[in-house]
């Protein structure tokens, strides 16, 4: 199977100041619940609530630097470096560094509002 993906769909954001996400894979650009593959671009003093998600998360980050708060650990992951979530633990993303950071973001399955399971 090939698909052409033209250019991806604009998704809001959770958190404060607002994130692009833009989703080129995924339940809204491509109708498919099997992988979201997503840029981010989120800007210095960016910061969600605390989530334990359904789903793997892996990131790379491509410019800045993006905070990970996982397992009662925090890791600073900078440009040129990934990292893995794991299904099931409960993670806070936030770019607190000046500059904010650009990064990729796939889920398995994809990113969905009903599995994110996002702490109030």
């Amino acid at each position: 199977m090939i698909r052409m993906i033209k250019s991806p769909s604009l998704i809001k954001a959770s958190g404060v100041p607002e994130k692009k996400i833009e989703e080129y894979f995924g339940n809204v650009n491509s109708k498919s619940g099997d992988v979201s593959i997503a840029l981010m671009n989120s800007p210095s003093g960016w910061e969600e609530p605390f989530q334990n998600p359904s789903f793997d998360e892996y990131t790379v980050v491509l410019d800045g630097e993006l905070r990970v708060e996982c397992g009662g650990a925090v890791y600073d992951v900078k440009a040129g470096e990934a990292i893995l979530v794991g299904k099931n633990e409960r993670v806070r993303y936030s770019t607190p560094a000046d500059g904010g950071a650009r990064y990729i973001a796939v889920c398995l399955p994809a990113f969905s509002p009903d599995t994110v399971h996002r702490e109030n």
